[in-house]
């Protein structure tokens, strides 16, 4: 992706969220994503898609159930 690209998306997540600490990265040998981090911390992927000549951009996060907090026993 071209810096330019990556301003955008990095701008459009940060009013999205309202959180100024949301970077956007370059993965180094991949051109069709970027990395997201918040306060430094890796959370997801961002794909690049173009066709039909039009372009879309999907964010892609993993959470794992151990980083989950415990549900309240009325929720279970």
């Amino acid at each position: 992706m071209t810096r330019s690209e990556i301003w955008r998306l990095e701008k459009y997540l940060r009013n999205l969220f309202r959180l100024d600490t949301i970077t956007v990265v370059e993965r180094p040998k991949q051109e069709d994503s970027v990395e997201v981090h918040v306060n430094g911390e890796f959370i997801g992927v961002l794909f690049k898609d173009t066709e039909d000549g039009e372009t879309s951009y999907a964010f892609n996060m993993a959470i794992l159930e151990m980083d989950l907090p415990e549900a309240p026993a009325s929720r279970s």
